[in-house]
């Protein structure tokens, strides 16, 4: 299939055009499962739908939320999601992704405190409940820019993603690993102190926790072995949980399930083929965290949107043509999905990428659902353009054309250029195009 723009009159049009490649795209005629509510550990979310964390990079210097923060996150609540995933909370200032992410004090956790409240109470005001909020807590590794600049922070050289080699200097030590680790244990104190329903110890995107699990060629105790490649992120999860002492505070994670970068080693593939998902490491150590910290839900994600942003949320417009056609590209995505669900049925997956296909993203949302390939769907672009979509798909059984994403990328350009990011297309009164 060559690469086209978005065209397709209905879900059924979708399903005619995947000439080349038999589709695994469950849509649903109706999306009543997306209102049915979910048990999250001790909450409970009112529906399906979760808002995805997406980083508005609108913080204050000293990592407080800033006006244009409040004024995203209580649209998000008012527009009716039954979850709300909290974009990423920096673990130390210099893995802060910009001068402008979002990192978490003693200073300034009362601001964050102020602002969950205030979710919470849009939410219950306008919609009768109040989202549950899971903070993301971050450590951004490889893609370190706290003062605007890239400053790397890395757990080895990596040619597919360097032009040239990043200075050994910037390679983190096994102590200085110990040290990050240790990191999440605060941002869990201070995130129960804030509000926070649960954390995620992020591991997606490949963020610091997440280019460990491919350490493949690092050596020491962080590298080779599935145990060292993943220890960084069991060890954080140990020290998160080290500090609960809410009963109805939870531990999560987004978490990626394959790389997908054209070279012969990575995770969730087979050694020797890089291109194809293999999900057996992801399952197994999901299975470890799930006896471990009895975590109620896990939200997957694959590729890496610096590289291949393709992989974890297809489109057709942006700065580059990739080679596969989007619909590829989304039936990969909810086939990883399924897979995990299918071997985990004791907890909740949350499903992504839905956004490239519109209108029809909640039919495909409402059958992953229906289908038991998922017990929620995530939604990221679509909620930066359009945030009450949430009740307009319960109030109307469909969502507004004129108001959906399409998948231009101009929310992500602005982020990496450390701007305030937002949907350019739907909210040009505040997003300038770059």
């Amino acid at each position: 299939m060559k690469h086209e723009t978005f065209h397709y009159s209905s879900w059924q049009d979708v399903l005619s055009a995947c000439t080349d490649f038999e589709p695994f795209l469950p849509f649903s005629e109706n999306t009543a499962a997306l209102f049915s509510p979910l048990s999250i550990g001790k909450h409970t979310s009112h529906n399906r739908i979760a808002l995805q964390p997406m980083e508005g990079t609108d913080g204050l210097v000293n990592g407080s939320p800033g006006e244009l923060t409040r004024r995203r996150y209580l649209r998000f609540a008012e527009g009716g999601a039954g979850l709300i995933w909290f974009e990423a909370v920096a673990s130390a200032p210099e893995v802060r992704a910009s001068a402008h992410q979002l990192w978490l004090t003693d200073k300034n956790v009362d601001e964050f405190k102020r602002l969950v409240d205030s979710i919470k109470e849009a939410g219950l005001k306008k919609n009768g409940y109040a989202p549950v909020i899971i903070m993301q807590a971050t450590n951004s590794g490889r893609y370190s820019k706290p003062n605007g600049y890239p400053e790397p922070l890395i757990a080895y050289n990596n040619p597919v993603l360097e032009d040239t080699p990043i200075d050994s200097s910037r390679i983190l030590s096994d102590d200085q690993l110990k040290v990050y680790e240790d990191k999440f244990a605060d941002l869990s104190r201070l995130a129960q102190a804030a509000g926070f329903d649960g954390m995620d110890v992020k591991c997606c995107h490949r963020y610091l926790a997440n280019e460990l699990f491919s350490a493949y060629t690092r050596e020491g105790m962080y590298g080779g072995s599935f145990e060292n490649r993943t220890r960084f992120l069991l060890n954080a999860y140990a020290a998160a949980a080290s500090e609960i002492k809410d009963p109805a505070f939870f531990l999560t994670s987004r978490m990626n399930a394959f790389d997908g970068f054209p070279y012969p080693w990575g995770f969730g593939v087979k050694e020797g083929d890089g291109i194809r998902p293999h999900m057996d490491e992801a399952i197994r150590l999901i299975g470890i965290i799930k006896e471990k910290y009895q975590i109620p839900l896990i939200n997957i994600t694959i590729g890496n949107p610096y590289k291949n942003p393709h992989v974890n949320r297809p489109y057709d417009k942006g700065n580059y043509v990739p080679d596969e056609h989007p619909l590829f590209g989304e039936s990969r995505m909810m086939k990883c999905v399924s897979e995990i669900q299918r071997a985990h049925p004791d907890i909740s997956v949350i499903g992504s990428a839905f956004t490239y296909l519109r209108g029809f993203a909640p039919n495909l949302a409402a059958g992953m659902i229906e289908g038991k390939h998922a017990a929620m769907a995530g939604f990221g672009r679509l909620a930066f353009a359009y945030p009450d979509f949430v009740n307009d798909l319960k109030n109307n059984g469909f969502i507004n054309p004129k108001k959906v994403c399409i998948t231009c990328g101009q929310c992500a350009s602005l982020l990496r250029n450390g701007t305030p990011a937002g949907c350019v297309v739907r909210h040009r009164e505040i997003y300038k195009p770059l």
